[in-house]
């Protein structure tokens, strides 16, 4: 049986993690046992992206899915940088608070920039990696993304626009015509409220080239999976193709999806996914 959105928020917890001398407030998920694998969505998703590759994987290990801050449960006031850099921070905070010393990352999109990151700068610490139509060298922001961040998009758009506004996005750019209505609630009920209106424009506004540009991806150690929507007019596969080349342990697997690929094509990703992880 499908998860609803309120059935996932309600089994989450919360810590408090520091990035740049701020406490913030960061909700996850955290089930199973074993060693962990850490689940990191991108924008405007939340970690209910992953719920149907959480639960495969909280089976036989750790499973852990934050929301980023600025985003799903976290905290969404003003007040702290929500930018790639600021999430890897946001996340190594996490991951000492949990206590690992080494773990596994799974990342989408921005999400998939952070454990980019996080690999090149401490390789010591991912064992492996799985990348799938993330962001990466100066793939991005998109345009619409450099759009919703605006300052004055977060003034002038209200509550019920910007809900249609996303519900645009994702029925345009989810593959296929049936898309799963419970989906579509989670990834925008964070954002049903004025102070979720401002929270994903600053989300938005926070993206920053920089952040991907200085990292060299010849850095990564990690045994490295790309699970890439060949259709994604986001994040084109030739960028996949580009990270296959400069990582030295990496396969990149194609699959017939746009950007959303755990949603698009969940059982192929998810069979892909635990095959590589467990």
């Amino acid at each position: 049986m499908t998860t609803t959105y309120d059935e996932w928020t309600a089994a989450q917890e919360s810590t408090t993690v520091t990035v740049d001398d701020h406490d913030i407030e960061m909700a996850f998920r955290d089930e199973g046992s074993g060693d962990p694998v850490v689940f990191l969505h991108g924008i405007p998703t939340n970690s209910y992206l992953f719920r149907d590759q959480f639960d495969a994987v909280a089976a036989e290990r750790r499973a852990i899915a934050p929301d980023m801050i600025g985003y799903g449960s976290s905290a969404m006031y003003d007040g702290f940088d929500r930018s790639i850099r600021a999430q890897e921070i946001a996340i190594r905070s996490l991951v000492d608070e949990l206590d690992f010393d080494t773990i596994d990352f799974v990342g989408h999109d921005l999400g998939g920039g952070v454990g980019l990151r996080y690999a090149a700068r401490t390789p010591e610490v991912i064992d492996r990696l799985v990348l799938s139509n993330s962001v990466a060298y100066d793939s991005w922001p998109i345009q619409t993304i450099t759009d919703l961040g605006l300052p004055e998009t977060a003034r002038e758009t209200s509550v019920e626009e910007l809900q249609g506004m996303l519900d645009g996005l994702f029925r345009d750019t989810l593959f296929g015509d049936d898309h799963d209505e419970t989906f579509l609630d989670g990834m925008k009920a964070p954002w049903a409220s004025e102070e979720g209106v401002t929270s994903v424009v600053r989300n938005a506004s926070a993206t920053n080239t920089s952040h991907t540009t200085e990292i060299d991806p010849s850095d990564v150690t990690a045994d490295t999976l790309l699970l890439w929507g060949t259709e994604d007019e986001f994040q084109p596969i030739t960028w996949a193709e580009q990270l296959e080349s400069d990582i030295d342990s990496c396969e990149l697997i194609g699959l017939e999806a746009n950007h959303w690929v755990p949603e698009d094509r969940t059982a192929e990703f998810t069979d892909h996914l635990t095959e590589f992880l467990l």
